[in-house]
């Protein structure tokens, strides 16, 4: 295993190190140590390596990851996991707003709870959170799942596409286009896979799906004066 004292190195020589790692895979384990909530840790990952943050994150922390294998042991601040495409990330306390933006693929899990704006813009990722998450999550989703064991904010899902929300607890209120939706068997099935995935162990009976209405990304020639 690698250790990397971030009160002793910096925080561009560890994401250099792990970055070389795309082309030699010399080292899989990674330990960081003393991180103390530094900005862009682990971020632009191509390779996959299992990376261990001791502490707090910062803002974007395992940004653009891609194969990696990342764990935050304490909270992570905004933009944890943005524009991820593959792989794994979790965070083990609370994350800041705009958790997941624009991730296109992987899995991000939240073991507390997420700000305001989680999974803004999403584009395929799967995100699982087992606290609560705060007002505009999943504005304009457009594709992937946002799982919330807690409750949701106000305006969830608004403007979204069509990822698939899955909230146990209340919904303060629902964005624009945004409907509570019924449960069939196979998102029953899709819940039970996504809750595994995360290791959650929740009562998937006791979640409510929401998804979109499908009448606002669709032009309709009646709605023309108000273009």
């Amino acid at each position: 295993m690698k250790e990397f004292d971030l009160a002793t190195t910096s925080v561009r020589e560890l994401n250099q190190a792990l970055h070389e790692q795309a082309s030699t895979l010399t080292e899989k384990d990674w330990t960081v140590t003393n991180p103390k909530g530094s900005h862009n840790l682990a971020v632009g990952l191509d390779a996959p390596v299992n990376v261990a943050i001791q502490g707090h994150a910062g803002y974007f922390c395992a940004g653009m990851n891609k194969s990696a294998n990342v764990t935050v042991h304490g909270n992570a601040g905004q933009g944890v996991a943005e524009n991820m495409m593959s792989g794994v990330v979790r965070v083990k306390g609370d994350a800041s707003q705009a958790a997941g933006a624009t991730a296109q693929g992987g899995l991000l899990v939240i073991e507390g709870n997420a700000g305001a704006r989680c999974g803004i813009s999403m584009k395929g990722v799967d995100i699982v959170v087992k606290g609560s998450v705060g007002h505009m999550s999943c504005f304009m989703g457009q594709s992937g799942s946002l799982v919330v064991c807690g409750d949701a904010g106000e305006a969830l899902g608004d403007s979204l596409y069509e990822v698939h929300i899955y909230v146990k607890g209340t919904v303060k209120s629902l964005g624009a286009d945004c409907i509570e939706k019924e449960m069939r068997p196979e998102h029953v099935e899709e819940l039970s896979g996504l809750l595994a995935k995360a290791g959650v162990e929740e009562n998937v009976a006791s979640f409510k799906r929401y998804g979109s209405a499908r009448q606002l990304y669709t032009f309709k020639v009646d709605n023309a004066s108000a273009y």
